[in-house]
């Protein structure tokens, strides 16, 4: 009988270990999708495209498995009928040419130079972090066992971008929205 115990201890932690995976890449995956959405919903200057065909560009820093997952959602498929294309960026990368900007927990050493860049550019500049920057346009937060976001209209109006009122809401909360 202890031997029995000792085994379903071990097989009840191998899969609390297996869960504690699985809810990270979940959450990954729905974030990928949530950007990947986020795109119908925004309005863009037309100064933000080089060419009437040019991209929709998605930059993500510090969450490989973010970029790869919308590049896996995306492929085939397009935003406001502008095909989309996925880039890995690293501290310091160019970001003139990024529309999307996800900027991970894990880059937030470089968070305040990062968000100093993209102030007043065309980016809808998303990010995940317990106290949303006053420069992130949507912030991630995790509720309960939920992907939830939330929208700070000053970020958007600063950066030149419209939101579309459906995405307003379905946010968790909108900071500088009517009251």
């Amino acid at each position: 009988m202890p031997r029995a115990l000792i085994c379903l201890a071990i097989c009840l932690a191998c899969a609390v270990n297996a869960l504690a995976g699985t809810s990270e890449v979940v959450e990954y995956q729905v974030k990928a999708a949530f950007l990947y959405k986020f795109g119908t919903y925004v309005d863009w200057p037309a100064q933000a495209f080089a060419l009437p065909d040019s991209p929709v560009v998605i930059g993500v820093m510090g969450a490989d498995a973010v970029a790869d997952e919308i590049a896996q959602i995306s492929t085939g498929r397009t935003i406001n009928g502008r095909p989309v294309l996925v880039k890995k960026l690293g501290r310091g990368a160019a970001l003139n040419t990024v529309h999307i900007l996800f900027i991970a927990r894990s880059h937030g050493a470089a968070l305040a130079d990062t968000l100093a860049a993209t102030k007043g550019q065309p980016i809808l500049v998303v990010t995940e972090t317990e106290d949303p920057p006053p420069s992130s346009v949507i912030n991630f937060v995790v509720a309960g066992d939920k992907v939830r976001f939330d929208i700070a209209l000053p970020s958007a109006e600063i950066n030149s971008i419209k939101l579309s009122a459906r995405l307003l809401s379905v946010a968790r909360k909108v900071i500088g929205g009517p009251l």
